[in-house]
Formats: structure tokens, C-alpha cells, sequence
């Protein structure tokens, strides 16, 4: 192979992935994301709420209805890992459902999206329940077989290696643990995917400017869910990495799907 015929080949692999529609080195991708949560960390509930209608909370009321964890006492607590669950949004319900009988390690690689998580923990009382842990979910800090369940809500599409993050889950669960991923999808209603693509790429910057004075930010979050995979394409990822009994279930038109698989 020519050196030139070289530099090219290892020019595209090192372009194989995207931040939004821009197609980026894959190592500019992460910093880059994360410069992007750093940014709207502090209003980043306020937003959801915006840009969601208030159905946000909603879809992860269902999300963890569907995890469904153990609401009596064990010998030991069900231990969940929420990836990419900065501000405690699952956690929280998680803990809630299981009538405080379960311990979430909330592991995030944005600090300011954790620093909002801390506080929010404090404030509602439930330090006890909690762990905050920084870091990759491409390379996750934890040992073999130590997680009862696994979350990750709006997260993974963000990840440059989504392959990597799903072989991480499948390592660090415990035989017969649970895999679970809430992220946005494609919308399978004819006239909703037009109205949703309309309000995405026109309103979702707009607000984003108007509430945090950072359109660009938004207008990557909104590129982002056009790059995700479809949810039988997603399906498929989550098989690969070695989890059964995988299926999917859509919400309010496949704006948002739950995505469930098994270590078994």
C-alpha cells in the first residue's frame, strides 16, 4: 500500500463517527459532548420539560415501571448502575419504586451534570441510596458481575463507541441482570414525523437560546437523534454484545423507545 493510499485508510477510520450531522475524528467527539452538557447542565431539566412538553417525565415513570425493581427488603440491595445518569432522574425513581430498597450507582463523564445530581440527592434526602461516580461508559471502573440492572436514559447516542458501552453493561452485570436503554427514536406516524422534524430542527434551538443563550447546543442534541440507529438496527447492537430475550417497546408515536435484553 502506497503511503498516501495509507494516510487515506487511516484517515477514514479515524472519521467513523459523528458529532450531530458533522462527521468528526472519533477521539474530537467525546470532549466535544461534553463541552455540550457542561453547557446546559444547569437548566437541563428546565429544557426537557421545554422541549418535551412535560412527557419526559412521563416516559421515564414508564422506564422504570418496566425495570420494575424489587420493593421488599434483601439480603443485599439491589444494585443498579444508571450510566449517563448525571442529574438523578432515574435514580431517584428507582430508588422511589423499590421503597428505598434498592442503591444507585449514578456514574456520569460530565461533572457539572453530577454536581446537579449531588444537590438535587441532598435536597430530597437521599444521599444514603446514592453514589456518584465520574467517568466512560466505554470503560466502565467496576468489577465483573456487580450490577443487578443497568440504565442509561438519553445517554448512549452520545457515546463515540456505542459497541463499547454495550460490552461494558454486558461485563459489569450479574448473571440474570438487566440491560435497559430509554432513548429517542424514529417517529412512525406519517404526519407526527413531520410536525416532530419542524418543531426539532426550527423550535428545539430557538428555546435552547432563549432559556440557556446556547442554540448550538441544542441543535446538536436534535441532530444527534437523526444519526441514532432505528430501534431494529439498535435491537440488533444490544444482541451483539450478548444479551437475550432483547425487545423494544415505542412511546407517544417512536418519539422515545424502551429497550430491554437480559445476561443470561
Amino acid at each position: 500500500m502506497s503511503a498516501q493510499n495509507k494516510q487515506r485508510t487511516e484517515d477514514v477510520v479515524d472519521m467513523a463517527t459523528s458529532f450531530g450531522f458533522e462527521a468528526v475524528k472519533e477521539g474530537d467527539k467525546q470532549p466535544r459532548v461534553n463541552h455540550v452538557f457542561h453547557q446546559v447542565a444547569d437548566r437541563y431539566d428546565v429544557m426537557n420539560d421545554l422541549m418535551s412538553g412535560g412527557m419526559h417525565r412521563l416516559w421515564k415513570d414508564a422506564f422504570v415501571a418496566w425495570l420494575n425493581p424489587p420493593q421488599r427488603p434483601r439480603a443485599t440491595p439491589f444494585k443498579l448502575l444508571d450510566v449517563a445518569g448525571g442529574t438523578g432522574d432515574i435514580s431517584f425513581r428507582v430508588i422511589e419504586r423499590s421503597r428505598k430498597n434498592a442503591h444507585s450507582t449514578v456514574f456520569d463523564i460530565n461533572g457539572s451534570m453530577l454536581d446537579v445530581g449531588r444537590d438535587r440527592a441532598r435536597d430530597n434526602g437521599l444521599n444514603a441510596y446514592l453514589d456518584f461516580v465520574e467517568g466512560n461508559a466505554e470503560d466502565l471502573p467496576f468489577e465483573d458481575n456487580s450490577f443487578d440492572a443497568y440504565t442509561i436514559a438519553y445517554g448512549i447516542r452520545n457515546v463515540p463507541r456505542i459497541d463499547k458501552a454495550l460490552s461494558e453493561a454486558h461485563r459489569v452485570l450479574k448473571r440474570g441482570g438487566r440491560f435497559m436503554c430509554l432513548e429517542f427514536s424514529n417517529v412512525e406516524m406519517p404526519v407526527l414525523d413531520k410536525v416532530y422534524d419542524a418543531f426539532s430542527f426550527h423550535a428545539i434551538p430557538k428555546i435552547g437560546d432563549f432559556v440557556t443563550g446556547d442554540a448550538e447546543s441544542y441543535s446538536y442534541l436534535v441532530e444527534s437523534i437523526r444519526k441514532f440507529p432505528n430501534k431494529t438496527r439498535f435491537k440488533a447492537m444490544i444482541e451483539d454484545a450478548g444479551f437475550r430475550q432483547v425487545s423494544y417497546r415505542s412511546m407517544s408515536g417512536g418519539i422515545t423507545a424502551m429497550h430491554s435484553g437480559w445476561k443470561l
